[in-house]
This record gives structure tokens, C-alpha cells and sequence, in this order.
């Protein structure tokens, strides 16, 4: 049971390809743990980071001698901790994301691109969460570096049943409010939802300085509209259907995708939040490996 739960989301040869690639934290992270990335607050260990006076209680161990001779005056080395960061994977479950079939399905897709990106995190020794919603929070599994996090996980997305609409805005606000360190949120949606109300939780993040990732899962259907002919759409959060000539709709749809986009990517932009465009039918791996690639370049580049 528990193995054909993992192969439903993590596939090895994606895993092959990704797991050796690191997901890297903008800037200064806060952990409990020693890991690989620069802490925000200075100790006495790994990398030496600058001097500040000495004051009674300061363990006289750390005092730069050298310092002390030509200055006259005790001062006390300080370095900068390594630690680890957690990693908040957040998915949207609700109906809109049951377009496609088999895997190009947007929600498998989402799900399978979280769990690997879960996967590839805990590897490196750094925290995983994961929450799901809806119209609200469906889910939702505590930090942790285990391996064991990736069954949980896994079995959790295995409960999802996508049926109903969606209230972001107020479940993203909600899963805010369970972060209480600056770290990564990422988000998996179509994020077909109120903008205004996206925005002030996305802003929120922002002001608690969570380092925010959109990924925009889209069906190569609803980016391209590659319908001819007649055509029945029906309505996936509510009982709405219209029957009617393609041609006659296309332009009109795709004029409405591209201003939803580009709304979307004005919040984006007002709010200094990362937002990755993925057609489902692209392979996993390759989308990932392009994203953590670029991410790597950015972060080294700072």
C-alpha cells in the first residue's frame, strides 16, 4: 500500500533527475537545525562575519588578541551560524484543478511537482510542510526533515477529493498564520480567484518575509485553446454549460486568459513574489530542473 502511494507521486526517474539539484533560500534563513545556509543571527561557528566590543559576560575565548594590541580596546569575533529552512508546499484542491486527464490533469500534476520538490528539500536536510485547500483548509502536516514526512505527505494527497470552489484569499491567510518564521511558501493553483483578495494574503506573507513562489498549473487546453467545431464546456465549481462554436469564442477567451495573467503578474511584481508559468504538459522533471536552475542563478547572483 505505502509503496504504490509513493509511485503515484514520485516517480524515479524524475527523482534521479531533480533530487541532486538544491533548492536555495533568498538571503538569511531562520532553522533549529545545522544546515547548509546562512543564518540570520551570529554564533561562534562555521564562518567568520565581523567584531563588536566586548561586555562583561562575553566568554573571553573569543577575543581577538590581535585586535586587542593595536586597538587597545577588547573586542569579540563573531561568525555566522548555518542552519536549515523550511519549506511550506501549499495546494489547491478544489474542483477547478480536476481539469485534464491522466497527467496532464492539473492537480496531479501540482501534486506530484509538490511531492518531489518535498522530496528533493528533505534530502538536503531542510523542512517540509504541507497544506491543502479549498473553499478551506483541507490539510495540514507539520514541518519536518524525516523521510518519513514523504509517506506522509504522500498519503495525504492521496485523500484529496476535488469537488469543491474555492475561497484562496481566505485559506491562504489561514495557512499564514501556522508560519512563524521567515522561510519559502510555495503554491501550487490555477489561481483562478479573486485577485484583490490574493493579493492581501500574498501580502501578508510578504510582511512576515516569507520568500513567496507561485506556480501557475495550467492545462495546455486553457493556455492555447486548441478546440474546433461545436463544443459542449461545462462548468467544474458550478452547474454552468454553454454550447458553442470555438471559433467564435476563441479570441474573446484567450484576450481574457492574457489579462487575468497579466493581472496576476502585476501582483506578482507589486509584491516582489516569483511566479512560474506551467503547462501540464510539459514533463515534471524538466519544469523543476528549469525552475531550480534559474533559482540557483538568482541566488548565487545576489
Amino acid at each position: 500500500m505505502a509503496r504504490s502511494v509513493l509511485s503515484r507521486y514520485l516517480d524515479p526517474a524524475t527523482l534521479s533527475r531533480v533530487a541532486s539539484r538544491h533548492v536555495e533560500p533568498r538571503g538569511l534563513v531562520m532553522g533549529n537545525l545545522a544546515g547548509a545556509h546562512k543564518s540570520p543571527l551570529s554564533g561562534f561557528a562555521v564562518e567568520f562575519a565581523g567584531h563588536r566590543e566586548y561586555v562583561w559576560g562575553d566568554d573571553p575565548r573569543h577575543i581577538d588578541w590581535r585586535l586587542y594590541f593595536t586597538r587597545d580596546k577588547y573586542f569579540i569575533k563573531q561568525y555566522e551560524m548555518e542552519t536549515n529552512f523550511v519549506a511550506h508546499l501549499v495546494l489547491d484542491t478544489s474542483a477547478s484543478m480536476r481539469y485534464g486527464e491522466g497527467t496532464e490533469q492539473k492537480l496531479s500534476y501540482a501534486a506530484k511537482m509538490a511531492a518531489t520538490l518535498g522530496f528533493s528539500i528533505i534530502r538536503q536536510n531542510d523542512k517540509v510542510s504541507l497544506a491543502t485547500f479549498d473553499d478551506q483548509v483541507r490539510g495540514f502536516i507539520p514541518p519536518s526533515n524525516s523521510m518519513a514526512q514523504v509517506m506522509r505527505m504522500t498519503e495525504h494527497l492521496d485523500e484529496m477529493n476535488p469537488v469543491e470552489k474555492t475561497d484562496m484569499g481566505t485559506c491562504l491567510t489561514e495557512i499564514a498564520g501556522r508560519m512563524h518564521r521567515r522561510e519559502i511558501v510555495m503554491i501550487f493553483s490555477d489561481f483562478f480567484t479573486d485577485l484583490e483578495s490574493l493579493e492581501s494574503a500574498l501580502q501578508l506573507m510578504r510582511f512576515s518575509q516569507h520568500d513567496v513562489v507561485l506556480f501557475q498549473v495550467m492545462h495546455h487546453d486553457e493556455l492555447n485553446f486548441e478546440f474546433d467545431g461545436m463544443v459542449k464546456f461545462a462548468g467544474l465549481e458550478d452547474t454552468d454549460e454553454l454550447l458553442t462554436q470555438t471559433e467564435d469564442i476563441r479570441r474573446g477567451y484567450l484576450k481574457a486568459v492574457e489579462d487575468f495573467n497579466t493581472g496576476l503578474m502585476d501582483v506578482c511584481q507589486r509584491n516582489r513574489i516569483e511566479r512560474v508559468e506551467v503547462d501540464t504538459r510539459r514533463d515534471v522533471a524538466e519544469v523543476l530542473i528549469d525552475y531550480l536552475n534559474q533559482r540557483s542563478r538568482q541566488v548565487r547572483g545576489r
